[in-house]
């Protein structure tokens, strides 16, 4: 056999494999489109998640701080180390500040059940 029949008979076969190795690359391509979209639509809905979480948490802290200014309202405190101009000033910041490490040690349980209903609203599952 020839040199010449031997590569004659290898072309067909080259030219069969070239066109089966685009039509692969083209389905990985079109894979890697897929997935790239799928990973881009996860991270915004874990971003939608995230936010929807901190706004519940924050709207509990809210809800805390309200409540705690209407419990101290009544307390009055002794003349010696309380009362007076400053203490009026610096207790909704002690009544903010309060709330705020309330809902970050768990909360009353008040921000999962509004980060459920938020989530429902927005039509994302639990």
């Amino acid at each position: 056999m020839s040199a010449l029949s031997t590569i004659s008979t290898f072309v067909p076969q080259v030219g069969a494999a070239t066109a089966a190795i685009k039509t692969a690359a083209k389905a990985v391509k079109s894979a890697a489109a897929s997935v790239e979209d799928t990973a881009h639509d996860a991270v915004q809905d874990a971003t939608k998640r995230a936010k929807i979480a901190e706004t519940a948490k924050t709207f509990e802290s809210s809800f805390l701080s309200v409540m705690m200014q209407q419990m101290f309202e009544g307390v009055k405190t002794s003349e010696p180390f309380g009362g007076g101009n400053g203490e009026e000033m610096f207790k909704s910041m002690l009544t903010d500040a309060m709330s705020k490490q309330v809902t970050k040690a768990g909360g009353i349980g008040l921000a999962p059940t509004i980060q459920r209903e938020m989530l429902k609203m927005q039509g994302l599952k639990e």
